[in-house]
């Protein structure tokens, strides 16, 4: 019996604005990672939309039925069944010319963001580009009210979450290889980051 799909309203509206960032940056790619790749609404919505490129999904193991299910509804060749990937613990011994992820940076701890963009250095060579969307601070700063209730929101749960500052993460992202390219300003408050890998060896 095949399992529910689970629905994400967030993924429903966002897929459109995230979808023409993502055909532009995107345009040159032929194989993309998607870290934690949720319900799998958006990897069916965006290998649809490019089937030029084949997207690889992956998450923690108990979110794979879902993810399954939709893909087996969807029936894309160029949609893979998930990988297993808690970044804390797993790795990926494969190459990829970008990888994307979306509100995955403000639920994880510290460790696990760091764990994140060591992973994306790895799977990335020279020019590769990692697109992260979500909410994000600037210059330690919240860009509305309702952002820094939500941080709060998330401080408050214990689990080490919350919005991440961007300098902070593109320090992160230096350490790895990546540079900060652009800056997309999109629906509900959110961005979505452009890094891209150097030619550097780290």
């Amino acid at each position: 019996m095949m399992a529910a799909k689970p629905e994400a309203p967030a993924a429903v509206r966002n897929a459109a604005p995230i979808l023409q960032v993502l055909e532009r940056e995107f345009a040159a790619v032929r194989s993309v990672l998607e870290i934690g790749s949720g319900t799998g609404q958006h990897a069916v919505a965006f290998a649809a939309a490019m089937p030029a490129l084949t997207w690889q999904t992956s998450d923690r193991v108990e979110n794979h039925p879902g993810i399954t299910a939709w893909l087996d509804d969807a029936k894309l060749s160029n949609a893979l069944p998930p990988l297993e990937l808690d970044v804390l613990t797993d790795d990926v011994d494969r190459q990829f010319d970008a990888v994307f992820s979306a509100n995955t940076a403000h639920i994880m701890t510290v460790e696990a963001v760091e764990a994140m963009f060591s992973l994306v250095g790895r799977v990335l060579g020279a020019g590769g580009i990692f697109c992260l969307y979500g909410p994000f601070r600037q210059h330690g700063r919240f860009s509305t009210a309702s952002n820094e209730q939500f941080h709060r929101s998330l401080v408050a749960a214990g689990k080490g979450m919350g919005i991440r500052d961007l300098e902070k993460l593109d320090g992160i992202a230096m350490d790895t290889g990546l540079e900060r390219q652009r800056l997309y300003a999109m629906p509900a408050n959110n961005l979505t980051v452009v890094w891209h890998k150097s030619g550097k060896d780290h």
